[in-house]
C-alpha cells in the first residue's frame, strides 16, 4: 500500500484541507464515515473510550523528529500548563516531578516561555531539567515587555531589550545557551530583519543555539528566513484549528522549516475531558474566556470529540491520541507539544506515537470535520489581533510584507 502522506508531495498555499484528504483518500479505500448530526443528546454523551488496551503501553517511548537539523522526540512536553494558565497550576516540585516523568520516559524536548506564570515557569524548567541539561531541547520565547505595567503586557522585541531578555531567561533556565530561542508574536513596531538580526548575533556568540517564531505569516517567515535560517514555526494548529493550513505549512515545508504545533489538544477539549457543563474559573483559567469553551460552543463541539472517539476505538486509543496521531501523520517535521499537570495523561499523550491513523482513518476525520466544523473562534478578538498577518484564517500575507515595517521605513 502505498505511504498515507508522501514527503516529497509538497503544499501548496491553495491545499489545506482539501489537499490533506486527498492524499489519504488515493492513498487506500475508503471507510464508510459514520454521520453524527449536530445537536440532539450526542452533545452532552461523553467520547466513546477504548474497549482494547492502548495500542502502545505506557512505557513506550517517543520517536525522534528533525525540526529543521534539529532533533527532538516526535512529541514534546509543553510546561505552560504547570504554571497557573488552565486553573491553579501545580506546586513547584509536583511540576519537577511531571517534567522529569516526561524525561524518563523519552521525551527531550521542553517547551515554555518568559511570560507563562511571569518567569515562574522558566525557573521550574530549568530546576527540572538542570541534572540532564545536556540531554534535551529547551524551546523559550521573548517577545513581550515584563513584567508588564498592566495586565497584558505590550510586545517588545526590540534589539536591545531581547538581549536583556535572554540574559535573564539563560539565568531562570539555569544554563549558558537556548536550544531553541522563539519571538512569542511579531511585534508590528520592529522589523523582523531587526530581530532576525540579533537572533543570529546571539547565535554567533553561543547564547542561542536555534531561531523560531510563533504565530508567524508566510511574508514574515521568509523575510526572517532571508536572514537567518529560521529552525521552526509555533502556531496553533489542531483537528479543529486549521490556520496555518493555507500559507504557513506551505511555506514552512518550501524551506524545511520544522512546525511545532500549540494547543495540539484544543487547550483539552479534544481529550473528552471537557463537558459541556464546564465553567472555568475566569481568575486563572484563560479558556474561561474563549469563545470555544462557552456553553453553546461546549455544546455545538462536542461531536469532533465524539468523531475522534469512533476512529480511536478501531486502535484502542483515546479522542486526545487520536488528535495527536493526526498531527503526526500530517507531516514528518511536525511535532506537538502537549502539556498536562496529570502523570496517567502524560503517559497516554506519549503512547499516542505509536496509534499509526489508516488512510481510512484520515478521510473519516477529514470528511467528519469538513461536515461538522468547529462552533467558535479559536481566541478572543484581542488575542487574535496580536497574531501577525497570514497567521488567521481569513488574512493573508501573499504580495504583502507581513505586519512588520519594512527596514529603513
Amino acid at each position: 500500500m502505498p505511504p498515507m502522506f508522501d514527503p516529497q508531495a509538497p503544499l501548496t498555499a491553495a491545499a489545506g484541507r482539501r489537499a490533506f484528504l486527498m492524499q489519504a483518500a488515493l492513498a487506500g479505500a475508503a471507510t464508510a464515515m459514520t454521520s453524527a448530526a449536530p445537536g440532539g443528546s450526542a452533545h452532552a454523551q461523553a467520547a466513546p473510550k477504548p474497549t482494547v488496551p492502548l495500542p502502545a503501553s505506557t512505557a513506550a517511548k517517543p520517536g525522534v523528529r528533525k525540526l529543521g537539523d534539529l532533533e527532538v522526540s516526535s512529541i514534546g512536553f509543553g510546561c505552560m500548563v504547570l504554571s497557573q494558565v488552565y486553573g491553579p497550576g501545580v506546586d513547584r516540585q509536583q511540576g519537577i516531578r511531571m517534567i522529569r516523568e516526561a524525561f524518563d520516559r523519552g521525551v527531550t524536548f521542553f517547551d515554555t516561555a518568559q511570560v507563562y506564570g511571569l518567569f515562574k515557569n522558566e525557573d521550574l524548567v530549568g530546576e527540572a531539567l538542570a541534572p540532564f541539561r545536556d540531554q534535551v531541547v529547551i524551546g523559550t520565547k521573548f517577545g513581550f515587555q515584563l513584567p508588564p505595567e498592566e495586565s497584558r503586557p505590550p510586545m517588545n522585541s526590540r534589539p536591545e531589550y531581547v538581549r536583556q531578555a535572554t540574559e535573564a531567561s539563560l539565568r531562570r533556565l539555569r544554563t549558558d545557551y537556548i536550544d531553541l530561542y522563539y519571538q512569542h508574536r511579531v511585534d508590528p513596531s520592529v522589523p523582523i530583519e531587526d530581530v532576525a538580526g540579533v537572533m543570529k548575533d546571539l547565535i554567533q556568540e553561543g547564547k542561542v543555539r536555534r531561531y523560531g517564531l510563533s504565530e508567524a505569516g508566510g511574508a514574515t517567515i521568509r523575510r526572517a528566513h532571508a536572514v537567518h535560517p529560521v529552525t521552526a514555526v509555533q502556531n496553533e494548529f489542531a483537528v479543529w484549528t486549521r490556520d496555518p493550513e493555507h500559507e504557513v505549512l506551505p511555506t514552512c515545508e518550501e524551506l524545511g522549516i520544522g512546525f511545532v504545533p500549540w494547543s495540539p489538544l484544543g487547550m483539552g477539549y479534544l481529550t473528552g475531558a471537557i463537558t459541556p457543563a464546564w465553567r472555568g474559573d475566569p481568575k486563572n483559567d484563560l479558556r474561561a474566556g474563549f469563545p470555544r469553551f462557552q456553553p453553546e460552543a461546549l455544546r455545538a463541539n462536542r461531536s469532533l470529540v465524539d468523531l475522534l472517539g469512533r476512529v480511536g476505538q478501531r486502535h484502542g486509543a483515546t479522542p486526545g491520541q487520536v488528535a495527536l496521531a493526526w498531527l503526526l501523520a500530517y507531516k514528518p517535521w511536525i511535532v506537538p507539544i502537549p502539556g498536562t499537570t496529570n502523570p496517567a495523561h502524560l503517559r497516554e499523550n506519549i503512547a499516542a506515537h505509536a496509534v499509526t491513523l489508516s488512510p481510512a482513518d484520515i478521510r473519516e476525520i477529514e470528511e467528519g470535520f469538513a461536515v461538522l466544523g468547529v462552533t467558535g473562534a479559536r481566541a478572543p478578538e484581542f488575542y487574535l489581533s496580536r497574531h501577525d498577518i497570514g497567521a488567521n484564517l481569513g488574512s493573508s500575507s501573499a504580495g504583502g510584507h507581513g505586519m512588520t515595517p519594512l527596514p529603513g521605513l
